[in-house]
């Protein structure tokens, strides 16, 4: 007889489901791997109407699943509380008095002793005296306040002020969620590493790397062929990523001011395509280029990655492992990387994993890349070897249950 499998409450965001952006492919491999060892008690937020139509897909990981739909603008208009508390606006933005009983409910229940919290913001529903005794694991993924932090550099007035006051209340929350949690696991060893040098000594050994990895299976330069919502161009190189990210929409602004111009010149029939759903108002305004294609949301967007020249990732706000450099390798596509874009992948330099900093570099790079006639043959080996999800979460279950198998 089978043994029943322990139950675990996990605490995401944003709804694990369907893997198609960063947070969500982790979060989704994540809740995947879990469930193979335990009973997973789910609590999420949906930011997107679309997303409702997958809630009873997450039975096949999940024994109980409770969202909370979540406004946009009511979520800001809460957020507005944080500058009376003197938090970091991110927690009030994610605060749910209907998330907290179900947590508190779900813990009683069905006598939670494990928790496995997905960022920083969704720590808060189990950071209190009564669970001091439940093995409680934190993935922060990121350091998000140093993204902030970044945002603030870029950014001047009101703004900067902003955006400097939430990196220096999220980073004190993050070590003192670290202080408080058994763990703390970060998705690179260099964000680890980061972090680390950040905390006490007597902190630091509760900073662990658990790698993102990427399905080789689905993203495999074997695909099928099948139909796509835009006619593909006959040369194009391709961006890919959630477009309402301001990340993503500071790159391809970046790309299409700066390189852009020069390679449509130099090669006339050449298209850039950027595709990912939710398109900002800056990300749509670019399409009024010459050449370039604001795609949103796709169904797949392995065939618009199987059929570029290469990939680009000009990323100048970044933090982590970049899944769009990460599918496009195991697609065994060339990437031409800013350096941001390819910490904690560390791919060997080579004609086909090529990092460009600067103006002048990236045009270089790209023009190589566009002047090239050999296919690249390295890039989806290095991710076989390093990135699949199995090789990646196998240490996943030491944190959180170290008498079990990994």
């Amino acid at each position: 007889m089978t043994a029943a499998k322990p139950d675990l409450l996990l605490l995401v965001h944003r709804i694990p489901y369907p893997p198609n952006k960063g947070d969500k492919i982790r979060s989704f491999n994540l809740m995947k791997a879990l469930s193979q060892h335990y009973t997973v008690h789910l609590g999420c937020f949906i930011d997107d109407p679309f997303d409702r139509q997958y809630i009873d897909t997450l039975s096949q990981w999940c024994a109980t699943v409770f969202c909370v739909n979540q406004a946009k603008w009511q979520a800001k208009l809460c957020a507005l509380s944080g500058f009376i508390n003197n938090q970091a606006i991110t927690l009030p933005y994610y605060f749910s008095l209907a998330m907290a009983a179900w947590v508190k409910t779900t813990i009683s229940t069905h006598k939670i002793e494990k928790v496995l919290v997905y960022s920083s913001s969704m720590a808060q529903y189990v950071d209190k005296a009564d669970y001091q005794q439940l093995i409680r694991v934190i993935d922060f993924v990121d350091i998000d306040s140093d993204k902030w932090r970044q945002y603030a550099e870029k950014s001047r007035g009101v703004k900067r002020w902003f955006y400097q006051r939430e990196a220096r209340l999220l980073l004190q929350y993050e070590k003192q969620i670290c202080q408080r949690f058994s763990s703390s696991l970060f998705v690179s060893d260099d964000e680890a590493s980061a972090f680390r040098a950040m905390l006490p000594a007597e902190l630091q050994h509760k900073v662990h790397s658990v790698l993102n990895g990427v399905d080789t299976d689905y993203f495999s330069p074997d695909i099928p062929d099948c139909s796509t919502e835009h006619t593909l161009p006959e040369q194009y190189i391709v961006f890919t990523g959630a477009m309402d990210y301001w990340a993503n929409v500071d790159a391809v602004c970046w790309f299409c001011q700066n390189i852009w111009p020069r390679l449509k010149q130099l090669y006339p029939q050449l298209h850039f395509m950027i595709v990912g759903g939710k398109p900002s108002t800056e990300v749509r305004a670019l399409s009024q280029q010459a050449g370039v294609i604001v795609t949103g949301r796709v169904n797949d967007v392995r065939p618009y990655i199987s059929h570029a020249r290469f990939a680009v990732a000009p990323m100048l706000i970044a933090r982590g492992i970049q899944n769009k450099v990460l599918e496009a390798m195991a697609m065994n596509k060339a990437v031409v990387c800013s350096a941001m874009a390819m910490e904690g992948i560390n791919a060997p330099a080579s004609e086909d994993a090529v990092i460009a900093d600067g103006v002048d570099n990236f045009i270089r790079a790209c023009k190589r890349q566009l002047d090239r006639t050999s296919a690249p043959s390295a890039n989806r080996q290095w991710i076989l070897q390093h990135f699949t999800w199995q090789q990646t979460l196998v240490r996943l279950n030491s944190f959180i249950h170290p008498e079990l198998p990994a």
